[in-house]
This record gives C-alpha cells, structure tokens and sequence, in this order.
C-alpha cells in the first residue's frame, strides 16, 4: 500500500466488526483473542515468536482455569487463527495491539516492541478500521505512535480510521476479578473512536467507561499503577516499622482494614515483579522529566521497591547471623520464584535478583516451586527447581511465594526459617491466597 492515498471509505456499519486481528498473544493477547472468539467474532492472534503460538496451540501457556476451556474450544475452529505473518492485519476490521511495554535494567521504557508493533499496524492500515492500544504507555503514546503517522498517510481519524486507547486490566492468575467483570476505559480521539472502540470492547468487558481523549485513558493506567506501587513501598516500610516495635504487620493491617472508609489494604512481601507495577510508574517518571514535573513521592516509591530484594538478602544475612552462621557455604531454598502466586510468570520477580544476590555474597542457593519447573536467571544461566525439598538440610528457607494447593508442611521441619511473605502458615495447604 502507498504512503499516502485517497481514502475511500469501505468500512462496515458500526458494530458490524466481523474480525479481529489481536497483535501480541501474551498475557493479554490472549486472554483478548479468547475472549473476542467467544463473543462471536473471527480472530487472528498475530505474534512474532513463533515458539508463542507452538505454546498456545499446545496448550502449555498460563492461563486460568476458565480460559484454558476457552482456549480448548477456540483452537481448530476456523474462526480462531494463529499466525506470525503481520500483513494479516490488513484483512481485519480491527487490530488491536496488545504487545508488552518493560523497562531496561536503568528502569527506562523499552518501546521497541510497541513502536515495531504500531509502525506495522500503521503501514498495513486500510479504510474503515478500528484501531484499539491496550499497551500501557506513556501519555501521548497512542498520538505519537499511530494518530500521527496515520494522518501522514492521508487518513482522517474519526472520518475513514479510527483509533482509540483502552489500556488493559488483566491481571494474571486472579479468578475474582475476570477480563469479562473488570470494567474497561476507553479515550477515543473522536467521538466516533470512541463509539466503536466500545462496541469492541464490549465484548471483552461488561463495564465500560469512556474517558475525553486516549491521553486521559493512557494516564488513568499509570496512575491506577503508581498508586498500587506507592502503598506497596508503603506497606514494606510499615513491615520495617512493626518489626522494630516486635509487631506483627498482618495483624496491624488486618486491624486497620476493618475501618469501611478511608483504608485500602496492602501487603508487605520480598518485592514487586511482574509486567505492570515494576515498570508502569517509570513510564510517568520518564515522560515528566521533559515537562520538568517532579514527582518525589512517586520517585521514593520506586527506590524503595527496586530496593526492597537487597532489604531481604540483608534481612536473611541477620537470621543466619542470630545462629552463628554466614552466607560462605550455606544451604539456602527460595520457596517460590514466580513474581505472584498461582502463576508461572518470573518476569522481574525480586526472587530474581534475591538469588543473584545470595550468589555474590558466597551462599549455595537452590529454589522450590511446584509450577515454575526450570528458569533462566538474568545471566542467562538456567536454574531447574529442587525436586525434593523436604528431603534436604537447609541452613535457611525463604518463603517467597507460595503456590495455592501445594503441601508445605515440610517447612515446619527447617531449623531457620524467613517468611518474606508475612502470612505463610505451613499447616495449611497452599498457604495463604
């Protein structure tokens, strides 16, 4: 296709969307695709690694229980394809790009994946298309990676295209709140965007809200995420707190939580992984730097949580100091790697760098974790899961993460013991939820 053209519209009528063409099969890629197949609409899941779409036509992604049956119906049905060729999009009523927004290892935004995403979305636009960016970005992502270069082609946004941000809300592994009970804002660059941006993502979402713009909706994410990592940095510095008085912080926040107003609670832990938290608050620290904004609370927030994984090597260096013991040469388990429990996912899991921190300081470390069998640290190295816990002297055992159904009454056995979690209890299975 040209770089410019005259624009012939040939769209559908609104809410007659016949495809879907979802760009990005990951954590929320595919969650998106499952759920629009089911809401009646012919999908094709496009994703660059092939070894991707092996895992999902294998069935070997993480998933929960509900969209593993959605997952079980849609694959082999004609109207559920899975492909790495990105022209696809050109065929689709809709594209949709759902690809991942990290941080490097100075906590910068890495926007090579969403910008690769949106240049192809852009060059293999046609008329009557309705684009939808889920991606959390920075504000003006949506203006600045496909508004912009779309007008260049000779589109008229809101006339013969239309593009809308409506950043996504799943969380992995939570059965509580689905994709289908979360309710979705939606920030379209004409009230037409918006209108049928809606009527997709209606399918997905029984709620939604729409918001004036993609940039307000772009920075309701942000902050949506800055305020959960800032009462998380909270939540471990009250952990701190309690420990110097011989208080129990579960308690503490369990007793707080019971004032219907005002509250919210958040627990403390060995630190913050995962595709959201970690990284979302930096893409707003990074954009304020050029309106010369400072944000000090947000800013200590952030220090505060990358920190916290060397707080609990220290705090593990202490226990084994109590006993007469030092990290050179002693036996020490992680209990759980993944970044949460119920999931697979090691994404920027603090037991990550706690490991690798361990390592340095001369300790022989080993992990357990029922669901995350094998992994590769940052280093590249892999790293295989204990097979027998229990059956091991352990100088110290941290618990990191436990994964809900699993017996750990074991634990009980172990001379030393550290809860980074504050609410493990070994007796009951799969410990707390």
């Amino acid at each position: 296709m040209p770089e410019s053209l005259t624009i012939e519209k040939t769209s559908p009528s609104p809410g007659e969307h016949t495809s879907v063409a979802v760009v990005g099969m990951g954590y929320v890629g595919l969650p998106t695709a499952l759920g629009l197949h089911a809401g009646g609409v012919h999908v094709v899941g496009i994703d660059r690694d092939a070894g991707r779409l092996r895992a999902i036509e294998t069935q070997t992604v993480d998933l929960i229980e509900s969209d593993h049956r959605q997952l079980e119906n849609s694959l082999g049905h004609e109207g559920f394809e899975l492909t790495t060729d990105a022209d696809r999009m050109a065929d689709a009523d809709v594209v949709i790009v759902c690809v991942p927004t990290p941080v490097d290892r100075h906590l910068l935004p890495d926007l090579g994946p969403l910008q690769g995403a949106c240049d192809e979305v852009v060059r293999y636009a046609r008329p009557g298309q309705t684009l939808i960016l889920t991606s959390t970005s920075f504000v003006g992502t949506t203006t600045r990676m496909l508004v912009e270069p779309l007008i260049d082609r000779g589109f008229t946004i809101g006339t013969d295209i239309y593009v809308a941000s409506s950043p996504e809300r799943i969380d992995p592994g939570n059965v509580t709140h689905t994709q289908r009970d979360t309710p979705r804002v939606i920030g379209g660059v004409t009230p037409e965007c918006a209108a049928r941006a809606t009527r997709v993502i209606e399918l997905l979402a029984s709620v939604t809200h729409q918001v004036g713009s993609p940039e307000v909706a772009e920075m309701t994410k942000l902050y949506e995420n800055t305020f959960r990592a800032v009462n998380i940095a909270l939540a471990n510095e009250f952990a701190d707190i309690c420990a110097g008085f011989s208080l129990d912080p579960i308690e503490v926040i369990e007793a707080a939580r019971t004032k219907p107003y005002g509250f919210m609670a958040f627990h403390p832990g060995p630190g913050v992984g995962g595709h959201c938290i970690p990284c979302d608050p930096h893409y707003l620290l990074w954009q304020l730097r050029a309106t010369r904004t400072t944000a000090p609370l947000v800013n200590q927030a952030m220090n505060a949580i990358a920190e916290r994984p060397k707080g609990v090597v220290d705090r593990m260096q202490g226990v084994l100091s109590d006993a007469g013991k030092g990290f050179g040469g002693s036996n020490i388990l992680i209990v759980g790697v993944s970044y949460k429990p119920g999931v697979l996912d090691v994404r920027s899991s603090s037991a990550l760098e706690i490991i690798d921190q361990l390592a340095l300081r001369g300790a022989k470390v080993e992990y357990y974790d029922p669901l995350v069998t094998r992994m590769t640290l940052p280093s590249g190295a892999g790293m295989d899961s204990t097979m027998e816990p229990a059956a091991q002297d352990w100088d110290l055992v941290l618990i990191h993460t436990v994964q809900p159904g699993h017996d750990y009454s074991w634990i009980a056995d172990c001379p030393l013991v550290l809860d980074a979690t504050y609410r493990f209890d070994p007796t009951t299975v799969g410990g707390p939820v």
